[in-house]
């Protein structure tokens, strides 16, 4: 397996620079694993893929204002702060833009907050302590890299059902859901439950080592709590669905199943039940990883040679999902946060 296995060709029209009005009229390729068929329908019509007691596993976090401007405390050169994650109460894992200076001891003026850089990764970034907090009130939501147009309504990189901040980047499968379209599946039987993931910028990273099992995650933490828990463990125990809506719930969940002993596919239905998880998670799913609670997936559609790409091959087969890629680009799909989504049954 290498990374050059997951690489193609996208051009760059297909790059969604706006999400879909109203969310979900998006487009919705339907990929069938045992039959290797596609279907291409509407992002509302995802309930006539569903059925009553199926199980919809949502990553509830929402997107930090996570962009802060400031100023050198020393020279009062600007510099720009991208808030990665909160390690500590005060500690703060970031990259800067402008960051020469970042030497440890050196501080940066937010507005009316001081922040001290404390150290820098090898990785390049660094660790600043913030004794007030950071002034979010201040800050900016941020978009992927390969989004160039303005967002004029932050809200549109939240999903509907965002509560606790931590990520900095959406979990953008779940950006076609919309109040009613939710509701109208609560009314047909189908169930919700929330986990949390605060996606990090791994998400980002591309793999560049020539062999993927060289490359590694940045850690990102979750919570299932004891409602989703038990949701999802009922669920597993009666043989009913759990479908994930999104890459990151699906690697949380195989983590938390992983990290307890959950049995892999092939042995469901099962009376062994989940219980809550809390951790910092970083499980890198490649092809060959047996899925533990997983049954289905609701994604969008991945940059080349991403770890995300590599989660979906690794669900549906890499050659189903490279054809469907294709597919969906001779079709004029839109791609990536912003783009339309996919169904894997």
């Amino acid at each position: 397996m290498r990374t050059a296995d997951f690489d193609y060709n996208l051009p760059k029209k297909l790059i969604a620079q706006t999400p879909q009005e109203p969310r979900d009229h998006s487009r919705l390729l339907v990929l069938s694993r045992a039959q290797g068929t596609l279907e291409h329908r509407r992002f509302f019509e995802l309930g006539d893929y569903l059925k009553p007691g199926d199980l919809l596993v949502c990553n509830d976090s929402r997107v930090l204002p996570a962009r802060l401007f400031g100023h050198w405390e020393d020279s009062g050169g600007k510099v720009e702060v991208f808030l990665l994650r909160q390690m500590e109460t005060e500690l703060w894992e970031v990259l800067l833009k402008r960051g020469r200076r970042g030497k440890p001891g050196a501080g940066i003026v937010l507005g009316s907050h001081r922040a001290e850089v404390t150290a820098r990764a090898s990785d390049g970034s660094f660790i600043l302590r913030f004794p007030e907090g950071p002034p979010l009130d201040l800050g900016v939501i941020p978009l992927p890299p390969y989004i160039h147009s303005p967002l004029d309504d932050p809200e549109r990189y939240q999903t509907v059902y965002a509560r606790p901040q931590g990520s900095v980047a959406a979990p953008t499968a779940g950006l076609h859901f919309t109040p009613s379209l939710m509701a109208s599946l609560r009314e047909k039987g189908v169930r919700f439950a929330f986990v949390t993931l605060h996606v990090g910028w791994g998400s980002f990273r591309p793999v560049r080592a020539e062999d993927p099992s060289q490359h590694t995650l940045h850690q990102e933490y979750g919570e299932i709590g004891e409602e989703a828990a038990r949701e999802i463990g009922r669920a597993r125990a009666e043989g009913r669905r759990i479908i994930t809506v999104g890459t990151t719930a699906t690697r949380l969940l195989e983590e938390a199943a992983l990290a307890q002993g959950l049995s892999g596919e092939g042995t469901r239905p099962s009376a062994e039940g989940l219980r809550p998880y809390r951790a910092w998670t970083s499980l890198y799913i490649l092809p060959g990883h047996p899925f533990r609670l997983v049954d289905a997936l609701i994604t969008n559609f991945h940059l080349p040679r991403s770890t995300l790409l590599m989660l979906v091959s690794a669900f549906a087969g890499r050659e189903l999902i490279l054809g469907a890629y294709a597919e969906a680009a001779r079709l004029g799909y839109r791609f990536y946060s912003f783009g339309d989504g996919m169904l894997i049954l």
